[in-house]
């Protein structure tokens, strides 16, 4: 029914001569559940597995001295093997993905939450120091294999943090530049954000 109320409305407007409103783009979510990831390799220092995600876009989840990344899609394997994209901190990942679909029900964009485990006054790392960031990601597709962080927002310093991401999901995440751009901080960000880290195949890019 949607989509027929879709047709019609699109076929009133070309009868009238008018342009055609753009559909918005819409979110689903998944469960991010390590538990039962596939295991593609693992050391002292931490593994890297592949995880369901949305349909046939997986998540490529890598963990390695604390610290976590996570590559969205159809990701090449230079991808899997090399890129880690992370924070200076130690830090872990939310359990729920948000996926960015276009009109057509592809996903594009995949927003996550990240936890940055600041140290507190004792030396360890405490909640009341603990930091949040939601990082926006290009999700590869299947011609191009492509995925990173697109951008960052302080989860705690904006309270439309949520809003903020899908913004930018929308806006940058298709046509980003995987290997000439660096992930990007958007709104306010304050002391619990961390300094990113940026580790990526030599040669691999993307336009």
């Amino acid at each position: 029914m949607l989509v027929f109320r879709r047709l019609t409305t699109a076929l009133a407007f070309a009868f009238l001569g008018l342009s055609v409103p753009a559909l918005a783009n819409e979110s689903v979510y998944t469960d991010l559940n390590l538990d039962r990831c596939q295991t593609i390799a693992a050391d002292d220092m931490g593994a890297s597995m592949k995880c369901k995600g949305y349909k046939n876009y997986p998540i490529y989840f890598s963990e390695g001295d604390l610290r976590q990344s996570v590559l969205y899609g159809p990701v090449r394997a230079e991808l899997i093997e090399g890129a880690f994209e992370s924070f200076g901190a130690f830090n872990h990942v939310n359990t729920k993905v948000e996926w960015r679909l276009d009109a057509s029900g592809r996903p594009f964009a995949a927003i996550l939450r990240w936890f940055i485990e600041n140290v507190g006054d004792t030396g360890m790392p405490t909640k009341a120091a603990e930091g949040q960031v939601l990082v926006v990601a290009r999700v590869a597709q299947p011609d191009d294999g492509l995925s990173c962080v697109v951008g960052y927002i302080d989860a705690l310093s904006n309270p439309n943090a949520n809003e903020l991401a899908r913004q930018l999901a929308d806006s940058d995440a298709r046509d980003f530049a995987c290997g000439y751009q660096e992930g990007m901080w958007v709104g306010e960000r304050g002391e619990k954000t961390s300094e990113q880290t940026h580790v990526w195949p030599e040669g691999l890019t993307g336009e």
